[in-house]
């Protein structure tokens, strides 16, 4: 049986202050136990001391002799504490015994003790026993006092009563805050469990593709608050990327569409007679053709670029190198646009998948020219420091919006569809630069300005070979 987070968060603070509170209780009887019969050894010792002390008051130096009334009025007193006194002079007099002067109430008090202490502590197996000190006075020994008490500590009435109300108040403090933790543990439980079943909802609601939920109260909890922003975030991104998915279906239905639905007239046409098969008509055809080939061959790449298992073969390259390469690639456009493309920098050779780079170099030259007007300038910057080199392929050409520059990453993402289908791109091409420089364990960054133009940068670590 399930149970849930609220109940198994209520129970175990319970248990832990049930398990805490018993913990406490249990040390602090057997640490006061043992104290206490420590303490109640060492008042044994003083209180047969005393005796003596007070026996030792009751002789007569100058007479020699014993004030029998205080010797019998002490005794009595110490009879009736538990102690069986016999006293007895230097000859081995007795001058006052206990049991002599009352046997019977010797007997009840022995009887009571031993019976009191045999009920309370079996397991001490106590008995009566004796101790014989001699009664000094001004350093001169004047008799001894035969002391009987039960051993090796016995406790009284009032004593077995002060140990009662301790265990009774160390008990009701242990349910006292059994029943508190339980009260703490419910409402923390409460606290906790509130947004974690928020949550819940929440991500139910995001599986069944409602990416506009979202949580709206947050928590004092630090971890809690990061679950709640994270849970929004995902909903955010999933949101984003059902648009892009949405958006690419859109789109390469169109880019499809479109060359289809060309081809599918002119052959139409030429089949019923209509036009003539002239070289023009079946050369755009074939230009149509190779458009829809574009088109797959971009997705493929992309494909192959987000491969789990895709494996680079990195050698020693010189970026300066394959920059002079991918300009030299789009010489035509460049010439027929006359545009001013310049490298600058330099770095030293890094390890990396020469294809892959300049396949990345590629693609931004390539949008460099695509979208640099007339006359215009692209600018290829290379540095490198410690441990990365940089790219930089900046222009001044139609530059994005600033709020679609941060989905220029994304797949399949296209600021502007007319402008793409313009140019001939499939705005997948930054999706595959942004896939290759991840998988080198690099990133690429984007700045833009709407009409200035924009600035690709690519950072690269070096990966030296061991």
């Amino acid at each position: 049986m399930k149970h849930s987070l609220r109940t198994k968060l209520s129970l175990t603070i319970a248990l832990i202050m049930l398990l805490t509170v018993a913990s406490i209780s249990f040390l602090s009887n057997i640490l006061i136990e043992k104290e206490f019969t420590n303490y109640l050894t060492i008042q044994q010792e003083k209180r047969t001391q005393e005796i003596t002390d007070s026996l030792s008051q009751q002789y007569d130096l100058n007479t020699k002799t014993w004030d029998a009334d205080f010797v019998h009025t002490i005794g009595m007193y110490a009879l009736y504490d538990g102690y069986i006194v016999k006293v007895y002079d230097l000859q081995n007099q007795t001058i006052w015994d206990a049991e002599t002067c009352d046997m019977s109430l010797c007997t009840q008090v022995m009887d009571d003790i031993s019976h009191r202490m045999d009920t309370k502590y079996p397991q001490m197996n106590g008995e009566f026993m004796s101790k014989t000190i001699s009664i000094m006075k001004d350093g001169e020994v004047i008799g001894t006092a035969h002391i009987s008490y039960f051993g090796p500590y016995f406790l009284s009435a009032d004593d077995f009563q002060f140990l009662y109300a301790l265990n009774t108040i160390l008990i009701g403090i242990g349910l006292f805050s059994l029943i508190f933790s339980v009260i703490v543990g419910t409402i923390l439980a409460k606290r906790l469990s509130s947004p974690i079943l928020n949550t819940v909802t929440v991500t139910k609601q995001i599986s069944d593709g409602d990416y506009d939920v979202r949580i709206a109260e947050g928590s004092n909890t630090r971890e809690l608050n990061e679950l709640i922003v994270a849970v929004n975030h995902l909903a955010d991104s999933l949101g984003k990327q059902e648009s892009l998915r949405k958006q690419l279906t859109s789109d390469v239905a169109h880019e499809l569409r479109t060359p289809l639905t060309s081809i599918g007239t002119h052959i139409e046409a030429m089949i019923e007679g209509i036009w003539e098969p002239t070289n023009e008509r079946l050369q755009s055809c074939h230009d149509e053709i190779l458009r829809i080939g574009k088109i797959i061959q971009d997705l493929e790449n992309l494909a192959k670029v987000e491969s789990d298992n895709l494996k680079l073969d990195k050698t020693q390259i010189n970026l300066t190198e394959l920059s002079e390469k991918a300009v030299g690639n789009f010489e035509v456009g460049i010439n027929k646009k006359m545009l001013n493309v310049s490298i600058s920098g330099d770095s030293s050779a890094i390890y990396a998948d020469q294809n892959r780079i300049s396949q990345v170099l590629i693609n931004l030259v390539s949008n460099a020219v695509k979208y640099t007007p007339e006359n215009g300038t692209i600018k290829i910057h290379i540095s490198e420091d410690k441990q990365f080199v940089q790219v930089s392929v900046s222009d001044n050409g139609i530059g994005i919006p600033k709020d679609e520059l941060q989905y220029v990453f994304e797949r399949f993402y296209r600021a502007d569809k007319s402008r793409n289908r313009m140019t001939g791109g499939s705005g997948i091409g930054l999706a595959i630069v942004k896939s290759i420089v991840t998988v080198h364990g690099g990133m690429v960054e984007a700045e833009s300005q709407l009409n200035k133009g924009s600035c690709f940068t690519i950072i690269l670590p070096k990966n030296k070979m061991e």
